[in-house]
């Protein structure tokens, strides 16, 4: 399937890396969370790309066609450098598609841009490039490829972070107070799964999760999968750090492709079907 990316935005909140760079383009270790996030996609068998580019589109682009595979991959190096033979390699079976879909443009604008790009995809994965996950994707998709009469699924996650949520009237009186870890609340990851009559639902202008989601609301074809395990945003400086702190102390969960590379397993029924399907 074609993974969608978008890429265009400001990233305000993260303002000291953002003036200098798009926010997908700040480096977790070696590679920028871009990279890490179509790695992950990779890993699954889903290698064709199309990046919906805006700010600093330039730094991306240029950022792929000087792609350095030595950064991240073993080498052998002869010839005082002349002769560099690559043990192994992170993007050369990718295939990226890069779409400026201008400045100011929201997610759905960003989205119904590179609609001709998905034709004939029956379905098709999409990603705000801001967030790292170690989810099972055969597994969300899998699921949701069993719910025919569905057009949108994203990765729903309870956040962990150490503040109460408050239920209030307007004259003050609080009803509720419960930390956010309990108060059944959960937030889009913006890991998602379309079919592609999601464009059917949609007019340009929309912002994605915003109207197109309530009209599917409406006619009960949006759903969310539960994921329990790491996720984390890179939506300001200190989510940087968090991500490089885990980064730094080895084994980071979200580079699934490492234990899939160490400690490969049987493929199940549904992932051959869908590794078989990438491979068309």
């Amino acid at each position: 399937m074609k993974v969608v990316l978008f890429c265009g935005g400001m990233g305000i909140r993260l303002r000291d890396y953002s003036d200098q760079i798009p926010k997908p383009m700040v480096t977790i270790g070696y590679r920028p969370v871009l990279w890490n996030i179509m790695k992950y996609y990779a890993s699954y068998g889903h290698k064709d790309f199309i990046l919906c580019l805006g700010y600093k589109a330039d730094v991306i682009k240029n950022y792929f066609i000087n792609y350095d595979e030595t950064i991240s991959n073993d080498f052998v190096y002869t010839q005082g450098g002349k002769n560099i033979e690559l043990l192994n390699s992170d993007i050369s079976d990718w295939k990226i598609t890069f779409v400026d879909t201008g400045l100011n443009a929201n997610i759905g604008m960003r989205l119904m841009q590179v609609k001709e790009h998905l034709k004939g995809e029956k379905m098709f994965l999409a990603n705000y490039s801001d967030g790292l996950t170690d989810m099972d994707l055969n597994e969300m998709v899998g699921w949701f490829d069993k719910q025919k009469d569905k057009t949108a699924a994203f990765m729903a996650y309870q956040p962990t972070h150490s503040f109460h949520v408050v239920k209030r009237e307007d004259n003050g009186r609080v009803n509720e107070i419960s930390h956010i870890g309990s108060s059944g609340l959960f937030i889009n990851t913006g890991y998602f799964v379309f079919r592609n009559e999601i464009f059917d639902h949609m007019e340009y202008g929309d912002e994605l999760v915003e109207e197109p989601f309530n009209r599917l609301i409406e006619k009960d074809k949006l759903i969310s999968w539960e994921h329990k395990g790491f996720w984390a945003s890179m939506d300001t400086f200190k989510d940087k750090k968090n991500l490089d702190d885990i980064y730094a102390a080895g084994s980071p969960p979200w580079e699934v492709w490492t234990n899939m590379e160490q400690h490969p397993r049987k493929r199940t029924r549904m992932e051959k079907i869908f590794f078989n399907y990438a491979a068309i």
